[in-house]
């Protein structure tokens, strides 16, 4: 079985764009992976491509082609819809295409445009990745169902919003300086325990903001990356993926997150890794507690000890397992279907030494990239090492 390598990466600044499209942005993104690639569009074999509010933010569905199209290729073209999670699904799907020798060169990436709904608009549209029966009829909204989240942890195992204030300002500083982030700016936990609330214990600054943008990459067989001389660093080797129960009332627990965990398992199991062995981590902070969850969830901490490594340091950028060294969705942005792939663009780059913050990870040869849909009711978890 062929191992799967990153040959270029391509990435947007994310931000606000009402007056740009969804194809516009992945046009971008996609002749960016192709150019550092180094490879010809007639090398692409196929295209992977995440998307989840199409329909609703553009009126587009059948998104696959149009954005091959945009890319500058004429091959097979698949998209791939999991909410949050859809360009992680991408991924996994076109890794296991590589191992399995349907493919030697794929372009994946994603895609969403979000900031021409405006807030109310973004926020409904956001909201089907719920359960339409028993939740978004009873007025459920991501930001409320990940207030009950945290409200459960807390009743189970402690803590304070001053904990969560301090991850907000952990991964606001990590994007001061990245380019692709769309909040490059400081903030102290005053600025967080002080912001308007949103759903209690949640305020403003617990939250990601609504984005615009567009992410991807070249994933190459190593025989291709061999035969065609790419200098490609840095390869997939472990993929997992989890689902859960959609309606929080029909899970077992809410403090806990058994799809990442699941995720998790298969993804160090194909890699032949733990928990132990990973040195930085990209995961899935939609809201700050949603960064608590998925670290205890991915085995780095006991259930109950995530939600003070943040306070303690033990996550911040000098800390034993720097997390979300991009910014994380929570500065760096979240337009959805484009956020797989960018949190494995982004670890990418760390482990190359290619980022404005790999010094902090100098050494680090394996990184994790943890992608959550809706209330992490499906997770796709990938391993990136740095094999060159």
């Amino acid at each position: 079985m062929t191992g799967v390598r990153i040959a270029g990466t391509g990435h947007t600044h994310f931000g606000q764009f009402p007056e740009r499209t969804g194809r516009d942005l992945f046009a971008e993104a996609s002749a960016g992976a192709i150019e550092e690639a180094g490879v010809d569009r007639e090398s692409v074999e196929a295209l992977f491509y995440g998307n989840f509010m199409g329909e609703l933010a553009e009126d587009q569905g059948h998104q696959a082609p149009l954005m091959a199209e945009m890319a500058g290729i004429r091959v097979p073209a698949t998209r791939f819809e999991s909410a949050c999670a859809s360009s992680g699904v991408a991924v996994r799907e076109a890794v296991k295409d590589i191992r399995n020798g349907e493919s030697d060169a794929i372009l994946v990436g994603g895609a969403e445009r979000m900031t021409n709904l405006g807030t109310a608009g973004a926020t409904k549209a956001l909201s089907i990745a719920a359960d339409e029966l028993f939740e978004i009829r009873a007025g459920m909204s991501f930001p409320g169902a990940y207030a009950l989240m945290a409200q459960a942890y807390f009743a189970e195992y402690g803590g304070f919003r001053e904990d969560l204030a301090h991850i907000a300002v952990k991964n606001h500083e990590n994007a001061l300086e990245n380019d692709h982030a769309q909040y490059q700016r400081a903030i102290t936990v005053e600025d967080v325990l002080e912001a308007p609330p949103v759903a209690e214990p949640l305020g403003l600054y617990d939250a990601c903001p609504i984005t615009d943008g567009a992410s991807a990459m070249v994933l190459v067989s190593d025989e291709f990356a061999d035969r065609e001389g790419i200098d490609a660093p840095v390869s997939i080797t472990g993929t997992g993926q989890g689902s859960d129960r959609m309606a929080l009332a029909d899970r077992e627990y809410l403090a806990r997150t058994p799809a990442a965990s699941a995720a998790a398992s298969a993804a160090y199991a194909d890699a032949g890794i733990g928990p132990e062995d990973v040195e930085l981590a990209e995961v899935h902070d939609c809201f700050t507690i949603a960064e608590v969850l998925a670290i205890e969830s991915l085995g780095f901490f006991e259930p109950g000890e995530g939600i003070g490594a943040a306070h303690a340091g033990e996550t911040t950028c000098d800390g034993t397992i720097p997390i979300n060294l991009s910014g994380g969705l929570k500065a760096k942005g979240h337009p959805v279907g484009a956020t797989g792939t960018s949190q494995i663009i982004e670890l990418a780059k760390l482990l190359s030494g290619e980022h404005v913050n790999s010094d902090a990870v100098a050494d680090a040869r394996v990184g994790l990239a943890h992608n959550a849909g809706g209330t992490v009711a499906s997770t796709t978890v990938h391993i990136l090492e740095a094999t060159q």
